[in-house]
């Protein structure tokens, strides 16, 4: 019955290991399905290299497992409040990517310096602040809240990434392989944006009419970019 959301969120979490997002166990993909009302999600600390379609825990929209035989990641609760929170969601991609970890461990939300950025993230890419002492008691699920309260409601398509202070990224997408092409170019985006500054002068934000043509040019009504469907 799962076999298709297994395997696609089998080979998105492959897709990250094999783009360098993912070192380790320092990550996790998690796909929606509302048609079967569940979420399929990587086993919790399980290498990629010995995982399998079948390792991948299915669970309900509560968390609770409907079908696998290993825990779910630890991340899941974030998950779940993102998806919550935001049902334009239907994919969601954590790391520790390298230079989008560096800007969280800073707590510096990632400017828009460029149109590499502004073509798939229509604002700056926002910095979620620590979890108070009182909200690690449930760590995972406020991890999520507390990002889900950085997007506009009805907006989490044009920002689809966020980072969290001294932790890392999650990003997100209308799909799997949707989520993990934004997991990727928040990397790259944050390393540009990482060398802008360590240029000696002064550092610009994108205008906003530059900002707005690339990103519309994409994903506006009346995009123009790629071939038509």
């Amino acid at each position: 019955m799962y076999k298709a959301l297994k395997e696609t969120t089998y080979n998105a979490n492959i897709a990250i290991k094999k783009s360098g997002l993912v070192l380790l166990t320092w990550g996790n993909v998690s796909v929606k399905d509302d048609a079967l009302k569940v979420i399929a999600i990587k086993p919790s600390g399980v290498a990629y290299e010995t995982t399998t379609a079948d390792d991948i825990v299915v669970v309900d929209f509560d968390g609770n497992i409907v079908e696998g035989t290993l825990r779910p990641s630890v991340d899941l609760p974030s998950h779940l409040a993102l998806y919550k929170a935001h049902k334009e969601i239907k994919a969601i991609v954590h790391t520790h990517s390298t230079f989008a970890t560096a800007w969280a461990q800073k707590g510096r939300s990632i400017p828009i310096y460029g149109t590499t950025h502004a073509d798939y993230f229509s604002t700056d890419i926002p910095c979620a602040d620590y979890l108070t002492e009182s909200e690690m008691e449930d760590y995972e699920k406020n991890t999520g809240e507390i990002i889900a309260k950085l997007i506009k409601k009805g907006r989490a398509n044009e920002t689809p990434a966020a980072i969290i202070k001294g932790h890392g990224a999650f990003a997100w997408g209308k799909n799997a392989s949707d989520a993990v092409l934004h997991a990727i170019v928040l990397e790259e985006v944050a390393k540009i944006a990482y060398l802008t500054e360590a240029i000696p002068g002064e550092n610009t934000a994108l205008p906003e009419h530059i900002k707005k043509t690339h990103y519309e040019r994409k994903h506006g009504t009346n995009a123009r970019y790629g071939q038509k469907k």
